[in-house]
């Protein structure tokens, strides 16, 4: 499994550790990452996604899994979440319809 949010698709970053004597040598930053059992209110199911901390305090903020994935951008979400999103929009529609 990669190290990437599958929300937000956030991913290792590279930088420098920065000695005293200021020599450089390459390292990664990686993210941190949880995984979480979220609840989907439209689909009255939980589902088991590996997400940034920091995305989890934005699902907070954003009202839900359900609003969070409405909003999102396709290009930034995983497959599963892609997966998850269709069917949230599909769910929503069918009761808007009825």
């Amino acid at each position: 499994m990669s190290r990437r949010c599958e929300l937000t698709g956030v991913g290792p970053m590279v930088g420098h550790s920065v000695s005293h004597s200021n020599i450089k040598t390459k390292r990664r930053f990686l993210p941190s990452l949880r995984q979480t059992a979220l609840q989907s209110e439209a689909l009255n199911q939980s589902f088991r996604l590996k997400i940034s901390n920091a995305a989890l305090r934005t699902l907070d903020f954003r009202g839900g899994l359900d609003a969070f994935l409405v909003k999102a951008d396709d290009n930034e979400l995983s497959l599963r979440a892609r997966r998850l999103k269709k069917q949230i929009k599909a769910k929503l529609a069918e009761t808007a319809a009825a």
